[in-house]
């Protein structure tokens, strides 16, 4: 069941990003799938600098503001 969590919450994460990045990032599929990796992104860039947050919130925030920082890189590309 942790993978299927992880999962949506990756995809839930894309699509909050997309929201709040300016210009809607990428449509709707490849903002969710920029948030899939945006999570793995997240929780590998805070425990790089020793930051956990625990719980539900904590994996979707985190999930969150990698898949922000995927889509603002990527916004690089789109130009």
């Amino acid at each position: 069941m942790g993978i299927i969590l992880s999962l949506i919450i990756g995809c839930l994460a894309g699509f909050i990003a997309g929201k709040l990045m300016k210009g809607g990032g990428f449509g709707l599929i490849m903002n969710l799938i920029l948030g899939l990796f945006g999570g793995l992104l997240g929780g590998w860039l805070f425990q790089q600098f020793g930051i956990e947050w625990g719980g539900l919130l904590g994996q979707l925030g985190t999930a969150i503001i990698g898949a922000a920082l995927i889509l603002w890189i990527a916004s690089f590309f789109k130009k």
